[in-house]
């Protein structure tokens, strides 16, 4: 009898925190990876590298299957961002000011700090770096990290804390790390928005000295669409910076545990492009810098464990672009600004909610090159169709057996490329004119 009453307690007591989760504001949790694959992960079934901390996200919340993000860096970061597409933001490039989010863009920071959050940023940037397109000055009370999108110095590295540079001690994605984990301890009885964009597995070659002695000698069991083209030195360093992040995404998942902020904290990650280098993804064609399935299919892992149904697959087509709607939507937070938004809301897709969702095209594009990318189909850059389900590998073009929906995808693009950039010129990027220059304000 006794048993029996201590089991209904504790369901009882398990249901009144699932009630109080769900009437109190959720906190949000962004991990961002640079240049990580689709392949890099033991979920998506790379047996050379264990991943079990990004996995559990997934396990314990949503997949998105087919979720598509930029071929580079400061592309995908705006549009996750804003919700729209990056060229609409005036970011076209990864320098030269072409990396920069237009000041008339309102970013997700600004959603959730207008709603009484605490938002942090703990990292990789990279969608400029002096005031006002610094993160400070787009909804984040707090910065840490760099923010141009290559970093030369990964251990002891010179870092900016909110606007001063700090020589630092140890490697700089556990430096980051620490950073997030005291915001994270400062905020953790009023709602926070914590976005940690990690700068690995982005070059320089440089991994934890303990992480690197486990992989330097590590067979290549799987290999990359290009074999002939892998480095396995790199490859291999890749993996030893893919194990480190994962013990920190495990790092702040057990923060969160630790002061009962597991159940009512989504907690997204995703990655910002294909990987740096040729190494597996499973066959896909194309790695960064491209704009084949490779070179902009991501990991998207979603999980709020208070709302969202565990060990469930968005199997339709997502991007980075939707991220924003859906982040504020779940977290009923009015958006900032009302420029119209490429993205939708996925929230009826992570609730397995009964709804009629309509087809669509995402678009990716790179150094003059659009692809468009459907349910089913992939028009890449060079105007080849390929039928992803029976061919994802993009080996065989179907042109000749579709020439319908050839034609009408190749309009589309004309049609986004002149919407984009108001030109149908095939590089766009190259005349850009470079953004005046800002000095940061004074303390």
């Amino acid at each position: 009898m006794m048993k029996r009453a201590c089991f209904f307690l504790t369901l009882l007591i398990g249901s009144l925190a699932c009630v109080r989760a769900a009437e109190s504001p959720p906190n949000v949790v962004v991990f961002l990876a640079d240049d990580a694959g689709w392949g890099d992960y033991s979920q998506s079934g790379n047996t050379m590298v264990a991943t079990p901390n990004i996995d559990s996200i997934a396990q314990g919340g949503v997949s998105m299957d087919r979720f598509y993000v930029c071929p580079v860096c400061s592309p995908t970061r705006a549009e996750f961002l804003t919700g729209r597409y990056h060229p609409r933001g005036g970011v076209r490039g990864v320098s030269t000011g072409q990396e920069r989010l237009n000041l008339d863009e309102k970013t997700i920071a600004d959603a959730f700090k207008g709603a009484g959050y605490a938002t942090g940023a703990f990292g990789k940037w990279h969608n400029g770096s002096q005031w006002p397109y610094h993160p400070l000055a787009r909804g984040f009370d707090e910065y840490f990290g760099h923010s141009s999108g290559h970093w030369g110095e990964y251990i002891d590295p010179p870092l900016e804390e909110n606007g001063r540079m700090v020589r630092q001690k140890g490697y700089i994605v556990d430096i980051c790390t620490d950073k997030a984990l005291a915001f994270i301890e400062r905020h953790k009885a009023k709602p926070f928005l914590c976005y940690i964009p990690f700068t690995t597995p982005h070059s320089p070659w440089r991994a934890p000295d303990e992480n690197w002695a486990r992989f330097k000698d590590k067979p290549l069991v799987q290999t990359a669409t290009d074999q002939d083209k892998e480095v396995p030195e790199e490859t291999r360093c890749a993996m030893a910076m893919m194990e480190n992040q994962d013990m920190n995404v495990g790092r702040v998942l057990a923060k969160l545990k630790e002061h009962g902020l597991h159940d009512n904290t989504i907690v997204v990650y995703f990655s910002d492009n294909g990987p740096n280098s040729n190494r597996w993804t499973g066959g896909m064609k194309g790695k960064k810098g491209t704009v084949d399935e490779g070179g902009v299919r991501s990991v998207c892992y979603l999980r709020w464990p208070a709302q969202v149904p565990a060990g469930h697959t968005v199997t339709q087509i997502a991007g980075a672009i939707d991220l924003m709607p859906t982040i504020t939507s779940l977290a009923k937070v009015k958006r900032a600004g009302d420029k119209p938004l490429d993205g939708r809301d996925l929230t009826p897709l992570l609730m397995k909610q009964a709804t009629d969702w309509p087809g669509r095209t995402i678009f990716s594009t790179w150094a003059g090159k659009v692809s468009a990318r459907t349910q089913t189909h992939r028009l890449d850059g060079e105007g080849n169709l390929y039928d992803m389900v029976k061919d994802p590998g993009q080996r065989m073009p179907v042109n000749d057996l579709q020439p319908e929906l050839a034609e009408s995808l190749k309009q589309e693009v004309q049609a986004w490329r002149k919407e984009m950039f108001g030109t149908l010129d095939p590089k766009p990027y190259a005349k850009d004119k470079k953004k005046a220059d800002f000095e940061f304000p004074p303390r």
